[in-house]
């Protein structure tokens, strides 16, 4: 099944074959509930707990593939979910810091990260709108969740030369995926990169 979702992934078009090499190694049904572990390794997105989704492959792989990791380059991720994002993240050499609001969440993908021995992700239950500053500068920021707008906090935790992946738009209907590049210290260059739809981005604790 996973051969099956890698083949299809590369049908659709993702290119770097070190993130069709994480995804074959990656056990995706591992990050979801048992339930579902026969629907694992299809190209679809799933519920998980407290009304959240784990994003469909495709879109992690493209999102990725965007984001154009290298050994070394550090990451923030906004809204770790299931976990499984961070942990693609991590297989590509990233330096990996995630956030999540939710605390259940957070506590759940905490253990499940620790147990499949991704253990140096670093983690944060906290609001992904503030990022983490003391943390800063990322070379590069992901939003698993969509914005009605940009968060202006996050803009100004990015290096000079980094960029930010992600989803803007309101809460129904789709979201545009923006790549922003921080080409000064007080300006960003905006790309288009295509129509997605994601879980609203929320502030605040919960």
């Amino acid at each position: 099944m996973r051969k099956r979702l890698v083949e299809d992934l590369r049908r659709k078009g993702i290119k770097d074959e070190r993130i069709l090499d994480v995804f074959w190694e990656l056990p995706r049904h591992y990050f979801l509930d048992v339930a579902f572990d026969e629907w694992a390794y299809k190209d679809q997105a799933f519920r998980i707990d407290c009304e959240q989704t784990i994003s469909q492959p495709y879109t992690v792989a493209r999102q990725t593939e965007w984001l154009k990791v290298e050994p070394g380059v550090k990451v923030l991720e906004i809204g770790t979910g299931s976990g499984y994002q961070a942990a693609v993240l991590q297989m590509l050499g990233a330096e990996v810091y995630t956030i999540e609001r939710i605390e259940k969440l957070y506590s759940h993908s905490q253990k499940r990260l620790r147990t499949l021995g991704f253990g140096d992700i670093h983690m944060r239950y906290g609001d992904g709108f503030k990022g983490w500053p003391e943390m800063a500068p990322f070379d590069r920021i992901l939003l698993t969740a969509a914005p009605a707008e940009v968060p202006t906090e996050l803009l100004q935790q990015l290096t000079l030369g980094g960029w930010m992946i992600v989803p803007i738009g309101e809460e129904k209907g789709d979201q545009k995926m923006y790549k922003i590049k921080r080409t000064k210290k007080n300006s960003f260059q905006r790309q288009v990169l295509g129509t997605y739809r994601f879980v609203p981005m929320r502030k605040g604790l919960q």
